[in-house]
């Protein structure tokens, strides 16, 4: 089996014997789980599927999250989009819409994928439904995509973490937003090299992002936050294809975002003892959301 405690060895390896890392991992996991790669890719397909009702119905206009904070937000995004008025054209604007649609319908207790975290579920979605939609990818490129998406998430979370409790949200946006630029590349037929490169640079500008959700809850920064991850995603992804390599490899970036996860005060680590959460507006919303205490 497969180590996966390094990425760089990951694409060296499936290099070597002229794979992608989706098709090394997709050997790799089959023969671990004692499953045909068939079932793996099916595994991957249910997946999907959860993201694709995650996505419309985060898309209902009245939607919103169980404390009434948030929602809603998802379907301005979409219909802005649809009128091909946005700055950031309509592939990333279509992506927005959905990660913060993503994200909204978690905050209703909606069922989502955790990729890799439920704090993070709009982002990786979002990109590769963005792009079954805009480049009529086929769905099974996707799922091999996602493949190479888990690999990414392992890799990270055995290296470093993806829980925003220990490492702030750069574990899990910004593990979110490499993934996801990772898979991104795969699916517009990058290298294996490139799908490392877009890694890197996608938790390289992540960096340093605290977890310091309004009154403990994953709405506020979070689903903003989602928006804001898909963008660095397809941003890092555009900047691998055409070439611009990392200049700090993907292990030591992921080495990096550990160190800094370490150095990161308790207060801005999932406790809302910090940052928004203490701003006066964050403290009025955790005491209407839950009396004052």
């Amino acid at each position: 089996m497969l180590t996966y405690h390094s990425l760089s060895a990951l694409v060296r390896e499936a290099n070597a014997r002229g794979l992608t890392v989706s098709q090394l991992v997709l050997e790799d996991q089959a023969a671990y789980l004692e499953v045909s790669e068939g079932e793996i890719i099916k595994r991957m397909a249910d997946n999907l599927e959860v993201m694709r009702e995650s996505a419309k119905n985060g898309l209902n206009p009245d939607i919103r999250s169980m404390s009434g904070i948030t929602g809603g937000d998802g379907f301005k995004m979409h219909m802005y989009s649809s009128k091909n008025l946005s700055l950031s054209g309509r592939f990333c604007a279509s992506a927005i819409a959905l990660a913060i649609a993503i994200a909204e319908y978690n905050a209703s207790m909606g069922k989502i994928v955790a990729a890799p975290t439920a704090g993070s579920c709009g982002i990786l979605p979002a990109a590769l439904l963005t792009m079954m939609e805009e480049f009529k990818v086929e769905e099974e490129k996707v799922c091999m995509a996602l493949i190479t998406a888990g690999a990414i998430g392992m890799v990270i979370a055995n290296e470093a973490t993806i829980a925003g409790s220990q490492g702030g949200c750069q574990a899990e946006c910004g593990s979110a937003a490499a993934m996801t630029a990772g898979a991104l590349v795969e699916i517009a037929g990058g290298t294996n090299d490139m799908v490392a490169q877009a890694c890197a640079i996608a938790l390289k500008n992540l960096l340093g992002l605290v977890c310091d959700p309004v009154a403990g809850l994953v709405e506020v920064p979070c689903i903003k936050r989602n928006a804001g991850g898909v963008m660095c995603a397809i941003g890092a992804a555009d900047m691998a294809l055409a070439g611009i390599q990392s200049v700090i490899p993907i292990d030591e970036v992921i080495g990096a975002m550990r160190d800094i996860g370490e150095s990161i005060p308790l207060t801005l680590r999932e406790t809302a003892l910090g940052g928004l959460a203490q701003t006066p507006t964050g403290i009025a919303i955790n005491e209407k959301v839950f009396g004052k205490r």
